[in-house]
């Protein structure tokens, strides 16, 4: 069982859970119909938001972080992405939960747990924290910003997931962290067991994370 402790916040709702896949997920093709839901004009549960997205950026305000530009939200940059179509299959994990924040709304992190080490939280990252987000080297900076941490330090975030403890063809666990608000709940429950439904029906099991 992993637990998470959640620093206190105004604003902030969040649904956490761990994913079992069969086996790793370099071996385990998307299902065509998550596939089909990485498209703009797929066919989905959910409807655009405008007040969600403008409760999730000053949800993410409250810590001094500016979640415009290049550090906003990575649930608008998935919408721009789906739009221009440059928005394509990666793995399973990836792939259910690019979708799920496409439709939902909600930024979604999704972390390697094999990769991690508990225990984790959720808390602001201090001023001068960085972490590098992509294969090339690129930082990001993290000062202000809501993060999940585990025992080494930052490693995921609503904008920007750490490089260290992304998925691998070898993931065979992930921690799927849905990044809500306090007045949006009832949509962040049902979102959450959307995307825990879809992770079902790709042969997966998952436990709530406490």
């Amino acid at each position: 069982m992993i637990g998470l402790d959640i620093a206190p916040h105004p604003t902030l709702a969040l649904r956490a859970f761990l994913t079992r896949f069969s086996g790793r997920i370099g071996h385990i093709d998307s299902p065509p119909e998550l596939v089909e839901l990485l498209h703009a004009n797929a066919r989905a549960p959910f409807e655009p938001d405008e007040t969600l997205r403008t409760g999730v950026r000053d949800m993410l305000r409250h810590g001094g972080y500016k979640p415009t530009g290049r550090g906003k939200p990575a649930s608008e940059y998935l919408v721009r992405a789906a739009a221009d179509g440059s928005l394509s299959s990666i793995n399973i994990a990836v792939d259910a939960c690019n979708a799920v924040s496409l439709h939902g709304g909600f930024p979604i992190s999704v972390v390697d747990v094999d990769l991690a080490r508990p225990p984790f939280r959720i808390a602001i990252a201090p001023a001068g924290a960085r972490y590098v987000f992509n294969p090339a080297g690129q930082e990001i900076d993290l000062g202000g910003l809501l993060c999940l941490f585990d025992a080494d330090g930052p490693c995921a975030n609503a904008v920007k997931d750490a490089q260290r403890t992304k998925t691998t063809p070898d993931t065979l666990r992930t921690l799927s962290v849905v990044w809500g608000t306090k007045d949006h709940e009832a949509r962040l429950d049902s979102v959450t067991a959307w995307y825990r439904h879809l992770l079902a029906r790709a042969g997966a099991e998952t436990d709530t994370v406490v």
